[in-house]
């Protein structure tokens, strides 16, 4: 089914009343437990990387006692299946009748737009594993932290590496048909084609597509090679149909953040290796708390932890930051918020901070799919440090354009 923005925007704007009631309040004392929210896909589609979010979490939380910044933590675990109306419903009963007081997740970006006003309204810090651009960019929401990239931060980066490094003049670009899909296929041409290249397809296939034959059929034969917007478990079934159709060898695959993820890499054979990807994260980034996080999580699950594990633990260590800066008083959002607006914290994606819009500047890794001790593995082959959201684009320059989307910018290189 495709999402369409401003059609969902419009459908949901009917509960206005309820997203503009006032944020809750309750007495705290210095020494309460926080109250943390997570807000994943556990069911659906999205399944495999809602099921991390919640598994990074817990994996943070038990390397620190299940504490952060020394309060003691009950944490609270709501099931959205991925659907945007469930994810409404779930942010409201984890808000008014669980009582959270700051969240993580949701891990859609169709999700995000759903729950975005409500958050607003009851000024609840957020961590959103969700991509929407425009949530740290035009409509910045002054409640939202976001510790792994916006669809398009590293799309930018692989655009730049295609065009530059590896050569290609003319590339497809074929992604989920939701919001995530089209911003970052959006941002990968603009880069791509200011560099010199080409897009000369783009083909949007729905989430729960039981089948990519169709659009295997169509796929130009020329192009150099083929940009993966999936999410979820889409980027491993597009990646097996491709070789079953007899394409490995004669076209180049390159995949979006979470098309080769490693919760989907672990079921994957030599079909997968030699692909490259782009992510703001590798479970092989040597550093010392990703080396914890990484053996924590394989001994707990018998694999390595991905993007939407470490979305969470990197989160949860910004959050940890934050509070501890604040120990000693009750909590306070409004404290916690001017706090996490000065982050700069060691993680185990590298060092995090924010920029004015609440969107995580940061390194963006090029990464190869190797064998390693029998198993896949994303190796790094090159750093682009200190990503911004806004590429290497002046802000002002960059707001000033529409939000990245199947339109705009326009495709001007499409062969018939």
């Amino acid at each position: 089914m495709t999402m369409n923005r401003r059609r969902f925007i419009t459908a949901i704007g009917t509960a206005g009343a309820t997203l503009a009631a006032p944020s809750l309040s309750f007495a705290q004392k210095a020494d309460d437990p926080l109250r943390l929210g997570l807000l994943t896909a556990k069911t659906g589609p999205l399944a495999s990387g809602g099921l991390d979010m919640e598994r990074g979490l817990r994996i943070y939380l038990g390397e620190k006692g299940q504490k952060l910044g020394g309060r003691k933590v009950e944490l609270f675990v709501a099931d959205t299946g991925g659907i945007p109306s469930a994810a409404r419903t779930k942010t409201q009963e984890l808000v008014e009748r669980e009582r959270v007081q700051v969240l993580m997740g949701p891990l859609a970006a169709f999700e995000a737009l759903a729950t975005d006003d409500y958050m607003r309204a009851r000024k609840i810090p957020v961590f959103p594993v969700a991509a929407a651009e425009d949530m740290t960019q035009r409509k910045a929401n002054p409640w939202l932290f976001r510790t792994n990239s916006t669809s398009a931060q590293c799309a930018h980066a692989a655009a730049d590496y295609c065009a530059k490094t590896l050569k290609y003049k003319r590339m497809i670009l074929i992604a989920d048909d939701i919001a995530y899909g089209h911003e970052m296929t959006a941002g990968f041409q603009r880069v791509f084609e200011e560099a010199g290249g080409k897009v000369v397809q783009k083909l949007f296939s729905p989430l729960t597509v039981p089948d990519y034959g169709t659009f295997l059929a169509q796929l130009h034969r020329e192009a150099d090679a083929i940009f993966l917007g999936f999410a979820g478990s889409n980027g491993f079934r597009f990646v097996r149909q491709f070789n079953e159709y007899g394409l490995r060898g004669k076209i180049n695959l390159v995949g979006g953040m979470t098309a080769l993820d490693e919760a989907v890499l672990r079921n994957m054979g030599d079909e997968a290796l030699g692909i490259l990807s782009v992510n703001w994260y590798s479970a092989e980034l040597d550093n010392p708390v990703n080396k914890s996080f990484v053996s924590e999580f394989r001994k707990a699950h018998n694999y390595d932890p991905g993007f939407y594990a470490a979305s969470t633990h990197v989160s949860a260590a910004v959050l940890d930051s934050a509070l501890a800066s604040l120990a000693g008083k009750p909590f306070d959002r409004e404290l916690l918020r001017d706090a996490l607006r000065k982050a700069n914290v060691p993680t185990a994606r590298g060092p995090v901070k924010f920029d004015t819009y609440g969107n995580v500047v940061g390194n963006v890794y090029i990464r190869r799919v190797e064998r390693k001790d029998g198993r896949l593995i994303n190796n790094v082959i090159e750093t682009y440090p200190d990503v911004s959201q806004f590429w290497r684009y002046e802000p002002a320059q960059f707001l000033a354009n529409p939000v990245y989307s199947r339109e705009w910018p326009p495709a001007k290189n499409l062969v018939a």
